[in-house]
């Protein structure tokens, strides 16, 4: 049997065996080999070891530090995995690591190992991780009165059901950020003790402030909106509120185009991510080009957002259909979206090595769903290699653009794309107006015919003016042949002679 087909279990009792020459202080016991395990330990190992493999480590990562750590749980707790304590059962494998007194920094490299085999498990077991970090209170929270906090952190948790858990910390944190910044500027500059104490200059005075200090317009126009949503919500707590706090002026934006690439930026793109993934050489290769294929074409082709393609799940495609459902977009809503067969082919040939996952999401990386911000990288990455600057929402500007190019009426581009407004829709016929580029034209065409006509007109005049001369030459100097003439007669020919060539 090579040492590529060897089987899990015979790779931890390997490595086992070079364990033994570490001393270990007394009461230290070590790990029983897989024979003396519940027979379900050494199935779990196994489906372990393909899990990792199907997830995209390196089968020396896995072989080295992964297996031997997940070997070592197994070994010091014998009973079925099932009963096994998250906690207290895989801490001892770390307490074995530490006493055999290794480097910092293999110590570091098994508690990491050690904790992949805690998702593994709790994956095994239905379980969805998520860790909420605490928040840094004294960022956001110092200087604000106990009554305003506890009405943030109420208000916090009537927005939290909307929130995914996978975006749980990031939603908090934008939360704290966005809706504590004006309040922290008004206790800090001003004598404020209810909200009846604030005045409308006050904020007037904030905006002043951030204008100064350089702050885009957007970015103060998004403080002020957090600010009038709370003050709704104390409002219907019954907190008195001044109403000239709830008609506050926004700043008026830029009214900016949306940026979109050319269609010789998309082919250059487009043939980047297939030259990677002809040249992928490994599975793991394989799958991470072909993941980031299919999302190029999904943002690009069916104009998805870049937190549509994340949540994408596998009961949401319709291949054979060649459209797909997106669930709970922007505004909560869902929405039919209709692919190509370009788009097509690049699912299923993600989806034939995508491998084993904790859920159904369509796109996994390292055995998780895939995070937005990968996604948004290897976009970012691609563009650099292609000469391109690009971003993930520049694809799906391009696809609505391109859509208004090839005549796509603008109604159905606002269903594709889940615009709840058509306003936001005509931005992209803004870009590119059929009819007012086609209007143009003509009438630069009529111009140009008309002053082409003009100048033509102008040549023929002149020639009909110079015929004319030459007839009138030749009568006057036939009548100054006249013998009879007198010299009076004859200077006033040749004076009329003079006028006709001027």
């Amino acid at each position: 049997m090579s040492a590529d087909t060897k089987s899990a279990a015979v790779r931890y009792d390997v490595a086992r065996c070079y364990d033994h020459h570490h001393r270990l202080p007394a009461g230290y016991a070590r790990p029983q080999p897989t024979a003396a395990w519940p027979p379900e330990n050494v199935a779990l190992l196994e489906h372990y070891q393909a899990w990792l493999l199907n997830g995209g480590a390196s089968s020396f990562v896995v072989n080295q530090w992964y297996i031997p750590m997940a070997g070592h749980v197994l070994g010091l707790n014998l009973k079925p995995h099932a009963q096994l304590d998250l906690d207290t059962d895989l801490q001892r494998a770390l307490d074995y690591i530490q006493a055999k007194r290794l480097s910092a920094e293999w110590t570091d490299i098994c508690r990491n190992a050690l904790n992949k085999f805690r998702l593994f498990l709790r994956q095994e077991r239905g379980q969805v991780e998520v860790i909420l970090r605490p928040l840094n209170r004294e960022r956001y929270c110092t200087g604000l009165p106990d009554w305003l906090l506890e009405q943030l952190e109420r208000y916090q948790h009537l927005r939290q059901c909307h929130w995914r858990p996978a975006r749980l910390n990031e939603q908090i944190l934008c939360f704290w950020s966005g809706h504590s910044r004006v309040w922290r500027w008004l206790f800090e500059h001003y004598p404020i003790t209810s909200v009846m104490d604030i005045q409308r200059q006050y904020v007037l005075d904030y905006v002043d402030h951030r204008l100064t200090t350089g702050h885009a317009a957007s970015g103060i126009n998004g403080d002020l909106r957090y600010f009038h949503a709370f003050l709704l919500y104390l409002q219907e707590q019954d907190y008195r509120v001044p109403q000239a706090l709830l008609h506050l002026p926004t700043l008026k934006q830029p009214d900016r185009l949306p940026r979109f690439l050319t269609d010789e930026q998309v082919r250059r793109l487009r043939d980047e991510f297939e030259r990677r993934v002809d040249k992928a050489e490994s599975p793991v290769q394989r799958r991470d080009v072909s993941l980031d294929r299919a999302a190029f074409y999904l943002m690009w082709q069916g104009g998805l957002r870049l937190g549509e393609v994340e949540k994408l799940r596998l009961e949401n495609l319709d291949l054979s259909g060649r459209k797909l459902m997106v669930r709970q977009g922007k505004g909560r809503k869902d929405r039919t979206v209709y692919i190509t067969d370009t788009v097509v082919r690049a699912l299923q040939d993600y989806l034939t090595v995508r491998g084993m996952g904790p859920t159904d999401h369509v796109f996994l990386y390292r055995n998780l769903a895939v995070h937005k911000g990968l996604i948004h990288c290897r976009i970012k990455y691609a563009g650099e290699r292609a000469g391109v600057k690009v971003t993930s929402h520049q694809l799906r500007h391009t696809c609505a653009t391109q859509l208004v190019n090839a005549g796509c009426r603008v109604t159905s581009i606002q269903k594709l794309l889940g615009h709840r407004r058509l306003d936001s829709t005509m931005i992209y016929a803004r870009v590119h107006d059929r009819t007012v580029a086609e209007d143009y034209y003509a009438a630069m065409t009529h111009i140009e015919k008309r002053l082409d006509l003009s100048t033509e007109t102008d040549a023929a005049s002149e020639w009909v003016n110079a015929c004319f001369a030459r007839v009138q030459l030749r009568e006057l100097v036939n009548r100054l042949a006249e013998p009879q003439l007198d010299l009076e007669a004859r200077l006033d020919l040749v004076e009329q002679m003079r006028h006709v060539l001027q």
